[in-house]
């Protein structure tokens, strides 16, 4: 009967303890599995088509206001023209040689009106190469038409054109481009304005409804303008990595607006 009884007494033992093993058992499991399901997971970073990069040395922009990523027609056309650009095709450091002399006179003033200083290029992209007056009559560095330029200030007839005067038609062209941004409140808008006129750049983006330059669909010239004017910046930013090899701009800063021309 006392064997019976310590059996008895053992057995219990036995399986009170088993029963300990393997609530302990359980909250281990239970305390992993917690511990895997509160691990947060990595998360991966997704770049939209439709966000901007932000100005940076390896960005292409214009004004600071970069152009669309992920678009294939907006990359076309940015390489067409730094291509067009190039040494290899341009085969002169004239361009390079006109913003080390222009640069000078025109930053200050640009500076002076609040005109972000990209729009030093238009000149480079407006006269390039060439001098004089155009075939529809725009003449001087910017490029004037006679009575755009007499809205603006500047004297032309009676053996006077003012649109030859580097200082005087940069100050009239920076009052022009002060009034393209107050009525559009963008650069890269007005640089297109500047060469398109406001009427026409307002009724595509009324018809088009669309306010992004680089989604807007333009005539020829005025769609591939401010990819000219992002080329002119980068070959002369950075020559040898447009194939001018044997030139190096040398640009001295200047603060004294009233002192040229």
């Amino acid at each position: 009967m006392i064997k019976k009884e310590m059996i008895k007494k053992h057995l219990l033992t036995c399986s009170v303890m088993l029963v300990l093993v393997l609530i302990s058992k359980l909250n281990i499991y239970s305390t992993t599995i917690a511990e895997t399901v509160a691990k947060p997971a990595k998360l991966s970073h997704r770049t939209s088509e439709f966000i901007f990069i932000k100005s940076n040395a390896a960005a292409y922009n214009f004004a600071d206001e970069a152009l669309p990523v992920n678009d294939a027609r907006v990359t076309r056309k940015l390489n067409k023209s730094l291509n067009q650009h190039s040494f290899k095709n341009v085969q002169s450091t004239l361009l390079h040689r006109k913003a080390e002399a222009l640069f000078p006179i025109i930053e200050p003033i640009l500076k002076f009106y609040g005109i972000p200083d990209d729009f030093k290029y238009i000149p480079l992209v407006e006269s390039g190469l060439k001098s004089g007056t155009s075939p529809k009559g725009a003449s001087g560095l910017w490029q004037f038409m006679a009575g755009t330029a007499r809205t603006y200030g500047l004297k032309v007839g009676h053996g006077v054109d003012e649109r030859q005067n580097v200082r005087k038609s940069t100050i009239a062209a920076c009052k022009y481009i002060r009034e393209l941004y107050g009525e559009f409140n963008n650069w890269t808008l007005a640089a297109a304005a500047y060469n398109n006129g406001s009427i026409k750049m307002e009724r595509a983006i009324n018809k088009q409804k669309e306010d992004n330059y680089f989604r807007l669909s333009l005539n020829r010239e005025t769609g591939s303008y401010v990819y000219k004017l992002i080329a002119m910046k980068a070959i002369i930013e950075q020559p040898k990595k447009f194939g001018y090899k044997d030139y190096n701009i040398s640009i001295q800063p200047t603060t004294q607006l009233l002192a040229f021309n």
